[in-house]
């Protein structure tokens, strides 16, 4: 077998950008590489043989001790606010090995995490460990079988060598792959090159593989903040109707693709609480589930700041058009939001009350500390008499009202649980699921649950007989905390 075989299709496009957006650099060899978790469906999809990447050939590839003959192994420069704390960044941990042209003609991009030091390592060891690694496998599938666009996890690889972080950890790669890795925090970095033709040519690049169809437009970049706005407001929404909390919503972590990135100290919601923090970094709330429509707004008001040079030569001018369109967001984001909502609760028509509907329905969860996903699950399956929570008196209330206006409907009742069962998901990766899967394959080297879990991730409106049984909270459900794992 020659690695060719497996199927690799590499192009380069990012790298006829200037050279100040990316630095040539090598993955670090691995002593003793071992193939953990592949994700056969993706490669399938990226167009590789996935029996292929089993052997010890494939294997050393996704390691990176052998390298395609047409790959060109880069780190990305950006920057970002960190906080609300602007600095400098780059990819610290990650090498991107090259844009591979699918079957389908998509352009993805194959990026090591954790494959060892780049220029923009700031002193870091670039290392991965392997329960973050799994972390992102884990959650980053499931947000795709929920519909969510999202980087996709290829591969888990361990390296036979140990990471330091606060204890030796078992060190480990994560091959990743993505639209592209076109963040925020790029354009924030072109912005202060100082050079608008570099700016241009980022821009430029950006719209010609994302949004193809406006390159010609008068004004493309007004154009290019609209796409970028809509599709920021709709993966937000989307992970509001689901409970999920980012936890680390600074500009580089924000894509200009709309794609879920970096899966570092995020976790879904159990209670419903606006208030939800995971972030053990995040001590005063900055990323909490209350706020992460408000975030995602300010962070595409400082792409606009990028992009007014390209807007129009009037200042003045340029501030005025990227605002109007900046102050959209909240218009966007409520309408996908609604839309999510209607399908949850089984409408198929919009009715101007149904804000008020879903609101009195989520201060009633807030109040009572309720389940999130399982409420929802509770509503579908009309499971209301077997929780005392479902028999007081402002819950009643609600549910009269909801029933009055899917009357309006003129639905069958069939039809209506249909609609919720493929909106309201059986199963998500609970916290606790999660560590327990990563305990399990850390310590014990235990594979058995972690594929079981994702096993049972890959359909969640399957709602099948396993989903239930791991759908299950544990009670007491006490505070719970995740790290960023660098």
């Amino acid at each position: 077998m020659t690695i060719e075989q497996i199927g690799w299709n590499f192009h380069h496009s990012y790298t006829e950008l200037p050279a100040d957006f990316y630095t040539k650099t090598t993955p670090d060899y691995e002593p003793n590489p071992t193939l953990v978790l592949l994700n056969k469906p993706l490669a399938e999809t990226l167009g590789l043989d996935g029996d292929l990447l089993e052997t010890a050939d494939g294997i050393s590839v996704l390691a990176g001790n052998t390298l395609p003959k047409n790959s060109m192994t880069i780190a990305q420069a950006y920057a970002g606010h960190q906080f609300g704390h602007f600095t400098i960044l780059g990819d610290g941990r990650a090498i991107v090995l090259g844009e591979q042209l699918t079957p389908a003609n998509d352009r993805v991009d194959i990026q090591y995490k954790g494959s060892g030091p780049t220029p923009y390592s700031r002193g870091g060891d670039g290392k991965g460990a392997l329960g973050p690694m799994l972390r992102e496998y884990i959650i980053s599938e499931a947000m795709h079988a929920l519909r969510i666009p999202t980087t996709r996890s290829l591969a888990v690889v361990e390296t036979g060598e140990k990471v330091i972080r606060g204890t030796a950890l078992r060190g480990a790669i994560l091959v990743r792959a993505a639209s592209s890795h076109l963040r925020v925090g790029t354009f924030q970095y072109a912005r202060i090159l100082k050079d608008v033709g570099k700016l241009k040519a980022l821009a430029d690049y950006a719209i010609k593989r994302h949004d193809p169809d406006i390159y010609e437009a008068k004004n493309r970049y007004i154009h290019f903040l609209e796409r970028v706005v809509k599709r920021q407001a709709k993966l937000v929404a989307k992970w509001q109707l689901v409970g999920f909390i980012h936890g680390v919503m600074n500009t580089d972590n924000v894509t200009i693709s709309g794609e879920t990135i970096d899966y570092g100290p995020c976790a879904f919601m159990n209670e419903f609480d606006r208030e939800t923090v995971f972030s053990s970094i995040d001590d005063h709330g900055r990323y909490k589930y209350g706020n992460q429509p408000a975030i995602a707004n300010w962070n595409i008001a400082r792409f606009a700041e990028t992009l007014l040079p390209l807007i129009d030569q009037d200042e003045k001018k340029a501030v005025q058009l990227a605002e109007n369109i900046v102050h959209s967001f909240p218009h966007h984001f409520q309408s996908y939001w609604l839309r999510g909502m209607r399908k949850k609760l089984g409408l198929f028509m919009e009715k101007d009350e149904d804000e008020q509907l879903m609101n009195e329905l989520l201060q009633w969860m807030e109040k009572e500390r309720v389940d999130y996903t399982n409420t929802f699950l509770d509503l579908t399956f009309d499971r209301l008499t077997h929780k005392e929570v479902y028999k007081t008196e402002t819950f009643k209330t609600w549910w009269n009202k909801w029933q009055r206006r899917l009357e309006y409907e003129h639905k069958r009742a069939d039809e209506v649980k249909q609609m919720m069962m493929q909106h309201n998901p059986a199963i998500i990766p609970r916290n606790h699921l999660v560590e327990e899967a990563l305990e399990l394959v850390t310590e014990k080297r235990e594979m058995r649950f972690v594929e079981k879990l994702i096993d049972a991730l890959r359909d969640p409106f399957a709602h099948n007989e396993m989903q239930q049984n791991l759908a299950r909270i544990p009670i007491p459900d006490g505070p719970y905390q995740t790290f960023c794992g660098t």
